[in-house]
């Protein structure tokens, strides 16, 4: 991905790339975005763009394994982590979940990730330690809860599902206080010139609708020309 891209991204929200795709794959139907209502932890940041980096935590119960597997797993997560293609964002399930209770998300952890050149995090999990949070690293997640209860780590580098959405290690993922998406590899050669397509053709429609005396006249006039663009 190139810098241009990425700046692109980064400044559009996520209903503005799902309508983007659409726009690169000439169809209706893009579906790979996350289904329901997601918090995130600030609103300030940019939204989050990058390459997953996927595992998946429980916190409901202890871990039955050994302290020794878990201390390793935890240090082969962290491992996974710190390597791999930046921009990167950490996608991490919560497997506990509808039942999520333990926060993941906290003060420490957001820093070591974002330490590890991360640019935010991805859960159907729970975070916590909100106004504590480091700058620069937004945590889009299910719910807010005080407590980590037993967190630990499951598994490292396999496909997940956050919300209804899959997502496979590496995937390039979209993120911010909307929710989330994956971009289709084929369209991203295609994508910045769609955003800017897109954003072009809907002036059509939202400058004349912004203006003094706005009626169905001109509704008419500026919906013929959207219209027109769109096809």
């Amino acid at each position: 991905m190139n810098v241009s891209l990425l700046k692109k991204l980064q400044s559009v929200d996520t209903p503005t790339v799902c309508n983007a795709i659409e726009v690169a794959q000439g169809q209706r139907g893009f579906n790979q975005f996350t289904k329901g209502t997601m918090l995130i932890s600030s609103s300030e940041d940019l939204a989050i763009v990058g390459y997953a980096r996927t595992a998946q935590i429980a916190a409901l119960a202890p871990p039955k394994e050994s302290a020794s597997v878990i201390k390793q797993r935890r240090a082969d997560y962290y491992r996974h982590m710190s390597e791999g293609p930046r921009p990167a964002i950490a996608v991490v399930e919560d497997i506990d979940y509808p039942h999520a209770i333990g926060a993941y998300w906290g003060e420490v952890n957001t820093t070591i990730h974002k330490a590890f050149g991360l640019g935010g995090a991805l859960t159907n999990g729970v975070m916590r330690d909100l106004g504590d949070l480091p700058t620069g690293f937004p945590v889009v997640a299910g719910s807010i809860g005080p407590s980590h209860g037993f967190v630990h780590v499951r598994s490292i580098g396999q496909p997940v599902t956050i919300f209804g959405m899959h997502v496979v290690d590496g995937d390039l993922v979209h993120a911010d206080r909307h929710g989330a998406l994956v971009i289709p590899p084929e369209v991203i050669p295609l994508l910045e010139a769609a955003i800017d397509q897109l954003l072009t053709t809907e002036q059509l429609i939202l400058g004349p609708a912004r203006q003094e005396g706005f009626g169905l006249a001109e509704f008419e006039k500026a919906w013929a020309a959207f219209e027109k663009a769109r096809t």
